[in-house]
C-alpha cells in the first residue's frame, strides 16, 4: 500500500486527503492546528499536531518511510521552508502546492519533484466547460495536448467511426465510448455511434475546442 504524508489540512488539503482514503492509500495527516487535527483523526491511518517549519519536529516523522510527502499549504514562504526540510531529511518525492507560477520556480529550485496549481486547474477546467456546452470533462497533458471528454455529434448518430474518420477529419483519437455507466474501450472502425453517447478523445486542445463548437 502506498503511503502519502500530507502537510496542511486546509480544504485542499482536506479534499486530497478525502481522496486519497477513499483509493485506500495509507494517509499521515499533519497540520499545527490542534482543532483540525482532532476533528479529521478518526478518518486517518495518523495524524499529527505540529510546526512543520521546523526541521527537528520534520524529522521526527521519519520522511523517508513515506513514498510520497505532499505540501498542501498555500502559504508561499511556508511552503518553500518545509519543501526544502523534506529534501534534506531524504523525502522520496514531494509534491507541493504553487498559487503562482514564481512561487512554482522557487519550489522547484527547493528540490520539489512535482507542483499543483489547485487553483489554476479549477479555473482552466472551468473555462474549458463554458466555451463549450459540450465538454464534460478535461484533462491538460501538457500545452499542446489534452484528453476531452465531449458528446458525439447527433449528426454522427447511427453513423461508424470509418465513416465519420474522427481522426482523419478531424484529428480526435478515440480513446472509449461511455454509453451512460458502460465502457466501450478503444471501439472498432465498425463501431456505430447511438444518441447519448460520450466520446474520450486525445488530441491537440485547439483542434478539439474547435470541433466542439462547430460540430456539436
Amino acid at each position: 500500500m502506498k503511503s502519502v504524508l500530507l502537510i496542511g489540512m486546509g480544504k485542499f488539503g482536506q479534499a486530497l486527503g478525502e481522496k486519497l482514503i477513499n483509493m485506500d492509500v495509507e494517509v499521515m495527516i499533519v497540520d499545527k492546528t490542534e482543532n483540525v487535527i482532532n476533528a479529521l483523526a478518526p478518518k486517518y491511518s495518523g495524524a499529527i499536531i505540529t510546526n512543520c517549519m521546523s526541521a527537528d519536529n520534520l524529522q521526527a516523522l521519519d520522511i523517508p518511510s513515506y513514498d510520497v510527502c505532499v505540501v498542501a499549504i498555500g502559504d508561499d514562504f511556508q511552503s518553500l521552508e518545509i519543501t526544502s526540510i523534506l529534501k534534506d531529511l531524504g523525502a522520496k518525492w514531494v509534491v507541493s502546492r504553487a498559487n503562482t507560477d514564481i512561487q512554482r520556480k522557487f519550489l522547484l529550485r527547493v528540490g520539489a519533484d512535482e507542483v499543483v496549481y489547485p487553483n489554476r486547474d479549477i479555473a482552466e477546467k472551468l473555462a474549458v466547460k463554458l466555451h463549450s456546452k459540450n465538454v464534460y470533462d478535461y484533462i491538460e497533458i501538457d500545452a499542446q495536448y489534452s484528453i476531452f471528454e465531449i458528446a458525439v455529434p447527433s449528426k454522427w448518430n447511427g453513423k461508424t467511426v470509418v465513416d465519420t474518420n474522427p481522426r482523419g477529419k478531424f484529428g480526435l483519437n478515440i480513446l472509449l465510448i461511455k454509453k451512460g455507466k458502460n465502457i466501450v474501450p478503444s471501439p472498432g472502425p465498425n463501431y456505430v455511434f447511438e444518441e447519448g453517447d460520450h466520446m474520450l478523445v486525445f488530441g491537440a486542445t485547439e483542434k478539439i475546442l474547435s470541433f466542439t463548437n462547430k460540430n456539436i
